[in-house]
C-alpha cells in the first residue's frame, strides 16, 4: 500500500513538473505561431509544414524502434537489472546510429525526388523548400540519436529535466520570433535554420544531462545478438502501428497538398498547433504515468496496472475536455484573436482535430499496457491494419471531390474502430475486461461530455462573437465541465477524496 501511495505521489509530482514545462512551451508556441504566420505568409507557412511532413513520413522506420527502445529500457529498470540496463542502452544507441545513416540515404534520394517532382510547390519557392527539407533532415537525425537518452529520463521518472531544459527551449523559440522579422535572407530558409539550431541545442542538453546522472548512459559499442534480436523483433511488429500513425497524419497532409495546395496545409498546420498546445497537458500526464504501467507489469503487479489503465484513461479525457470545450465553442473568435489572419478551412480543422484527440485520449493507456507485454504481433496486425485505412480512404474521398476536412472525419471514425479492436485484443493479452472498460470509461466519458457541452453549445449559438460572449461561454464551459466531471464522472469514493483534498487545501490557505 505504501509503495502504491509513493508511486501515485511520484506520478502527481512528475505530472506537475511537466505541466509547468507545457505551460511555458504552449505560451511560446502560440505566440511564435502568430508571429511566424505573419512573417512568412500563409503560403510559406504551409510549405514549411508540408515539407517537414515529407521527413516525418520517413520516421515510420524509426518510430517503431523508438517505442521498442523506450519499452526495453523501462522494463529493465522495472526488473532492477542494472547490467541489463547498460547493455540495452548501448545497443539502442548503436541501432539508432545505423538507422540514421539509412534514413539520410532514403531522404536524400526518395525524399528529394518526391519534393521536386510530385508536391505542389510554387516554382519560385522550390529552392527554399529544398533548404527546409535539408534542415529538417538534420533536426530529425539528431532527435533520432537522442531517443535512448530521452527514454532513460522518462524511465527514471526525472521529469524535472524536461522542465528545466524547456526553459532554454522556450527562450530560443522566443528569440526566433523576434529574429525572423529582421531576417537578413529568405525568411522561410532563415526560420528553418533557427529552428534547427534550437532543436540540436536542446537535444545536446538532454544528452549531457543523461551522461551526468545515469550510469547506464555511457555509450560503449555492444553487440548482443540475442538482445538486438528481441528489440528488432518487437520493433518489427510495432512497425505496423508506427507506420499507420505516420501515414494517417503526414500522409493525409501530403494528400491534402496534392488536391488543395499549400494554403490548406497551413490551415491544417494551425489546427495541429492548437491541438499540440491543448493535448500537451494530457501527454504530460501520460508521460508521467507510462513508466508506472510498464514497471507494474514487469514486477507482476497486474492489479495496480489495471487500476492505472482505467483511471489514466478517464483522467486523460477529463483534462482534455476541460481545456478543449472552451475552444470548441469559441473556435473562430479564438483564431481571429490569435492569428488576425485565419486561413480558410482552419475552424473546422481545429474542431475535428480536437474531437479526434478526445477519442484517442482514452486509448493511450491501453497502448502502453499492450507495449509492456512485448507480445504485440497480433495486436499490431489488427489495430495497425485498421489505422492504415486512413490514407486510401482519405485519398479516394478527396478524389471524389470531398472537402479537405474529410480526412479528419475519416480519422475520427477509424479511431473508434481501433478502440473496439484494442479492447478485444487486450482481453486475451492482459485479461482486460472490455465490458468493465466500456462501463467505467467509455460510457462514463460520453455522459460527462454530453452534460458538459449542453449549456455552452446553446450559449455559443445564441450569442455573437464578442469579447464579452467569449468570456461568458468560456467561464460557463469550464464550470459545466468541472461540475459534470465531479457529479457524473466521479464515483462516490472519488468525490469524497476530492472533498477531503479541497478541505485540506482550504485549511492550509487559511493558516
Amino acid at each position: 500500500m505504501n509503495t502504491t501511495s509513493e508511486n501515485n505521489k511520484r506520478i502527481a509530482k512528475n505530472t506537475l513538473l511537466l505541466y509547468v514545462r507545457m505551460l511555458l512551451l504552449m505560451a511560446v508556441t502560440l505566440y511564435i505561431s502568430r508571429v511566424v504566420l505573419g512573417a512568412l505568409g500563409v503560403e510559406d507557412y504551409g510549405i514549411y509544414n508540408v515539407v517537414g511532413g515529407v521527413v516525418a513520413m520517413f520516421s515510420v522506420l524509426s518510430g517503431s524502434l523508438s517505442a521498442a527502445i523506450s519499452r526495453f529500457i523501462t522494463f529493465e529498470l522495472g526488473k532492477g537489472d542494472g547490467e541489463g540496463l547498460k547493455k540495452t542502452f548501448s545497443a539502442s544507441v548503436t541501432i539508432q546510429l545505423a538507422l540514421s545513416l539509412c534514413l539520410v540515404v532514403l531522404i536524400e534520394t526518395l525524399g528529394v525526388w518526391f519534393l521536386n517532382s510530385k508536391m505542389v510547390i510554387p516554382p519560385g519557392r522550390l529552392p527554399a523548400a529544398n533548404w527546409v527539407l535539408q534542415l529538417s533532415v538534420v533536426t530529425f537525425v539528431v532527435g533520432l540519436v537522442s531517443v535512448p537518452y530521452n527514454a532513460a529520463i522518462i524511465a527514471h521518472e526525472r521529469m524535472s529535466a524536461f522542465a528545466y531544459i524547456s526553459l532554454f527551449e522556450a527562450m530560443g523559440k522566443l528569440a526566433i520570433a523576434f529574429l525572423i522579422t529582421v531576417s537578413p535572407m529568405d525568411r522561410l530558409v532563415f526560420y528553418s535554420i533557427l529552428m534547427c539550431v534550437v532543436a540540436v541545442s536542446v537535444r545536446l542538453l538532454y544528452g549531457v544531462y543523461c551522461k551526468k546522472h545515469f550510469v547506464e548512459c555511457r555509450y560503449r559499442f555492444h553487440w548482443d545478438k540475442s538482445l538486438l534480436g528481441r528489440i528488432f523483433g518487437f520493433a518489427g511488429w510495432n512497425f505496423i502501428g508506427a507506420s499507420s500513425a505516420v501515414l494517417r497524419d503526414q500522409g493525409a497532409n501530403i494528400v491534402i497538398n496534392l488536391f488543395a495546395g499549400p494554403a490548406v496545409n497551413a490551415a491544417r498546420g494551425i489546427a495541429f498547433q492548437v491541438n499540440a498546445a491543448i493535448t500537451g497537458f494530457v501527454n504530460n500526464f501520460m508521460t508521467a504515468l507510462n513508466p508506472q504501467i510498464t514497471k507494474s507489469y514487469a514486477s507482476g503487479d497486474r492489479e495496480y496496472m489495471m487500476e492505472l489503465v482505467f483511471q489514466g484513461a478517464r483522467l486523460s479525457f477529463y483534462m482534455l475536455l476541460l481545456l478543449s470545450l472552451p475552444v470548441l465553442v469559441n473556435t473562430h473568435y479564438i483564431l481571429a484573436l490569435w492569428l488576425k489572419i485565419v486561413p480558410g478551412h482552419t475552424v473546422l480543422f481545429v474542431q475535428l482535430v480536437l474531437v479526434f484527440a478526445l477519442g484517442e485520449s482514452i486509448s493511450n493507456p491501453l497502448v502502453t499496457a499492450m507495449l509492456a507485454t512485448g507480445n504485440i504481433r497480433n495486436y499490431q496486425i489488427v489495430v495497425g491494419g485498421l489505422q492504415m485505412m486512413n490514407l486510401p480512404i482519405s485519398y479516394i474521398l478527396l478524389r471524389m471531390g470531398c472537402i479537405p476536412e474529410t480526412v479528419m472525419v475519416v480519422a475520427v471514425c477509424i479511431s473508434q474502430c481501433c478502440l473496439a479492436a484494442r479492447l478485444f485484443m487486450l482481453r486475451g493479452m492482459i485479461g482486460l475486461s472490455a465490458r468493465k472498460y466500456i462501463r467505467q470509461v467509455y460510457a462514463n466519458v460520453i455522459a460527462v461530455s454530453a452534460v458538459a457541452a449542453f449549456v455552452p453549445a446553446i450559449l455559443s449559438m445564441r450569442l455573437g462573437e464578442t469579447f464579452l460572449s467569449f468570456c461568458l461561454t468560456t467561464f460557463v464551459a469550464l464550470c459545466c465541465t468541472s461540475a459534470s466531471i465531479y457529479f457524473v464522472g466521479c464515483s462516490k469514493q472519488e468525490r469524497c477524496f476530492v472533498r477531503d483534498k479541497a478541505r485540506k487545501l482550504m485549511h492550509k490557505i487559511k493558516r
